[in-house]
């Protein structure tokens, strides 16, 4: 019923918080429709994640950025956000209340999204169950690798994308 992504997006977001991996989840996933067939709803839940993400590691002006774009796309998803199982009064009012608090300079808070249908929660439950991780844990602020993996992460695969790209447009304009 749901996409493998977003359930895999749901688990890292409430169990282990790794933001930078949520993004990965559902930014790989959003890239797989034709660009013209994209649903920005899916953008929105990348940058509600990464907005925590920056507000865990205390840049707030990437976070503010990035809680009032995906304020503005969720909002503007109702049906969408309904959709994907989730209240979208109380995902507003929770996207809201973090950008008041990013706002503020507030420290980061773990959070849990408004997930409304037990069927994907359960689906959520079974895949942390799966991957051994604990649903609703808060973050753990010592872990300098979830605070900083955009930095400290293994980037072979994406170097290496990168120069085959770099190879197939060069073959491509000779």
């Amino acid at each position: 019923m749901y996409p493998k992504a977003y359930i895999g997006f749901l688990a890292e977001f409430h169990a282990t918080r790794d933001y930078f991996e949520c993004h990965e989840l559902l930014e790989e996933y959003w890239k797989e429709s034709p660009p013209k067939e994209r649903n920005m709803y899916w953008v929105g839940l990348i940058q509600l994640a990464v907005a925590l993400y920056h507000q865990r590691r205390q840049n707030q002006t990437g976070a503010k950025r990035l809680i009032a774009s995906s304020l503005r796309i969720l909002r503007s998803e109702e049906q969408a956000v309904r959709s994907l199982g989730l209240s979208y009064p109380q995902l507003i009012e929770l996207i809201e209340s973090l950008s008041d608090d990013i706002e503020a300079g507030s420290p980061y808070k773990s959070v849990m999204l408004p997930i409304i249908d037990e069927n994907l929660k359960e689906a959520c439950l079974a895949e942390c169950r799966r991957k051994g991780y604990t649903w609703g844990q808060n973050s753990i602020l010592t872990d300098t690798f979830l605070i900083n993996k955009h930095r400290l992460r293994d980037r072979t695969d994406v170097i290496m994308e990168r120069n085959r790209e770099i190879e197939r447009r060069k073959k491509n304009r000779g």
